[in-house]
This record gives C-alpha cells, structure tokens and sequence, in this order.
C-alpha cells in the first residue's frame, strides 16, 4: 500500500523537488500551494502525513495545523526556513511532529517522513490487533499500550503519536531515568544534536495533558540536569 502525502507550500520549486523525490520512494503526494488548498484537500481526502510550511499566503501553516489538529491526530511535520527557537516551539506546540528546517536533504526529509508513518501506523487502530491487550494503570490514567489510547477520568485524551511514543516508554520503564539524548534517540529514531527544545516542547504539551498540575507534575519527574522519569503517581 502506497502512503498518501498532502504537501503544502507555497515555493513551487520546491514542491516539485519533494513531489519527484518522495514519488521515486513510492508515495502518492498531493500539493497544495497555500493554507487555503492545503485545508480544502485535507478535508476531501484522508492522508497519512501532512508537510507543511510555515509562511504561506490565506492561511498561514500554524493556523492550518491547528485545523487539523482540531480533526485528526495524523503526523504533521513542519518544513520552514524560520529555524529559531521561538517558531519551533509555536509549531509544536500547536500540534506538529516534528521539525525540518530548510534548505533540507531530501534523504534527510524522507527519512524522516518514513519514520513518522511508521510509528504511526504501529498504533494505528487499522493495524493487525494484537493478542491481548497491554493495559498500564497510574493514578487517574488507564494507558492502552497497544490500542493507542489514554483514558484520563473516564475521559479519552487526545494525543498526537510522538506524545504516546513518549508516554509509553515512560510507563514501560518505571522508575528509569532517561537523558534527553536518549529520549530522542528510543522516540525519533535518530541522533540527538543537542536540539533541547523539540524534547522541551513536546514533554510540556504530554504534562499538560495528562498531568492535573502540569508544573507540578506527579507522573513524568524532572530530574534537573540529568533528564526525567514516570513515577506513575
């Protein structure tokens, strides 16, 4: 089965080189050439991963991504030129997987893209259903390990799957301190360049969620210059 990709952005230049090379790799894209096209086609069809850019003219990339997040927990990376801390925490924070700033490889961002279909589709609800169900419990959480799913309060949450891949090595690993290092190693399966604030991000927006004091966490500890640790309530 070919993964279908909705690709917005604006620089046509640069859509046609992202279009030809992730074709050769076997993904169906579809482009959009601004926020306005890119919303219309994400509401006609169903996509595997969205790329999306930052800057673009009608609906600018983090209002798309908050429509869609809105809607659908699909793998949305951000590709942008605007590579500071400031606009990396915006589009995470609004929902986004991941981060590619430009000018990018495309060895670079196909493996990237694979990578986040990949942890996708291992938790998606479609995929081949496992024997038993793995069910972790913590405080007022029941984790579904192998479902996809979080039950705050008898109460789904919402989470994108970098956030479940976060929560779940936690949870298997009780008590175990991790370095960020090896947080972004086990999660994004590739190296760890010191990029602080893509863990920072997606760990606050997991404590928000899960957490009744998220500055005040009693679930995921933070172990200051070492990294963190669930100790599950």
């Amino acid at each position: 089965m070919h993964n279908k990709i909705l690709l917005v952005e604006d620089d046509r230049d640069i859509v046609d080189m992202v279009r030809k090379y992730l074709a050769k790799e076997g993904f169906i894209i579809t482009a959009a050439y601004d926020g306005e096209e890119g919303i219309e086609a994400f509401h006609k069809e169903t996509f595997d991963l969205l790329l999306v850019d930052l800057m673009m003219p009608k609906l600018d990339g983090m209002e798309l991504i908050k429509m869609v997040r809105e809607k659908s927990s699909v793998p949305i990376l951000i590709m942008s030129a605007k590579d500071s801390d400031i606009d990396k925490a915006l589009g995470l924070g609004f929902g986004a997987d991941d981060y590619i700033a430009k000018p990018f490889s495309m060895i670079e961002i196909t493996a990237r893209v694979k990578a986040a279909i990949r942890r996708a589709t291992r938790y998606s609800p479609g995929a081949e259903p496992p024997k038993s169900n793995r069910i972790v419990t913590a405080g007022d959480l029941t984790i579904d390990l192998d479902n996809f799913s979080v039950v705050k309060n008898k109460e789904e949450l919402k989470l994108t799957s970098k956030e479940f891949d976060i929560l779940r090595l936690f949870v298997t690993n009780p008590n175990r301190v991790f370095t960020k290092a090896q947080i972004y190693h086990l999660v994004w399966n590739d190296e760890y360049y010191g990029d602080e604030n893509v863990i920072n991000v997606h760990m606050s927006r997991l404590r928000d969620k899960i957490e009744d004091q998220p500055s005040s966490p009693k679930y995921i500890k933070t172990l200051w210059g070492i990294g963190y640790k669930w100790e599950g309530g």
